[in-house]
């Protein structure tokens, strides 16, 4: 397992692949699971990494997995990956997968089942206004998990508490009647990334719900 500097230098490995991180992303998730992240070595030489979060006992993760390009194509690349879904035995596990290597991951028991789009634009404009918008950590970490069952399948009480207090983000919550007695229709999170910021996640019960959600967000970016 990789150590917690070498943790943090996960994020620079993604970011040299150009899939713009958030700054603080892999320390938060090696909190979550502190076993989940893996390295590859040739004697001393690193040339891999992949990680495999587990959230509860049910659901697993794979990220981070990237080999050196001049160590692709050599067999490296499917031994480390075979250690994190040697770890994550037992689970349902999820991954994002680029489309070239869809077919590859079908031959691990993968199947696609949604396409990820990127989207990127300029920050700013003004907060929607509506009494329903409120910041997401004046809502009860109670509410928001129970929304959570609505969205994701396993439990993960530490790593959303985490996610919504971490430094340099942004948080709202869309709640119908009252912060106190009121039902939570939504909720987003906007955080510092290598370049500029990133939504995630953005959950809502309607488009009406995301996008106030998403206005609320993007106004607190200097455009």
């Amino acid at each position: 397992c990789a150590t917690a500097d070498e943790v943090v230098a996960f994020t620079d490995g993604a970011r040299k692949e150009g899939w713009n991180p958030g700054l603080n992303d892999a320390e938060l998730y090696s909190t979550t699971d502190p076993n989940g992240f893996f390295l590859g070595f040739i004697g001393d030489k690193q040339i891999a990494s992949i990680s495999g979060v587990k959230y509860g006992n049910s659901f697993g993760f794979i990220g981070f997995y990237i080999v050196d390009p001049e160590y692709r194509g050599k067999g490296y690349g499917i031994q480390i990956f075979r250690a994190a879904m040697d770890y994550l035995q037992g689970c349902t596990i999820g991954l994002d997968a680029v489309e070239q290597q869809e077919e590859n991951y079908k031959k691990s028991g993968f199947t696609s089942v949604y396409e990820n789009n990127r989207f990127e634009g300029c920050g700013g404009g003004e907060i929607p206004s509506t009494e329903c918008l409120v910041d997401l950590k004046n809502i009860k970490l109670s509410t928001i998990l129970e929304y959570n069952k609505k969205v994701f399948p396993d439990i993960r009480r530490d790593f959303t508490e985490k996610w919504i207090h971490q430094d340099n983000s942004f948080s709202y919550g869309f709640v119908k009647n009252g912060v106190k007695d009121g039902i939570l229709l939504g909720y987003g999170v906007i955080r510092k990334a290598v370049n500029g910021y990133k939504i995630a996640p953005l959950y809502a019960d309607s488009y009406e719900v995301a996008e106030d959600l998403f206005l609320a967000l993007r106004s607190r970016i200097e455009s």
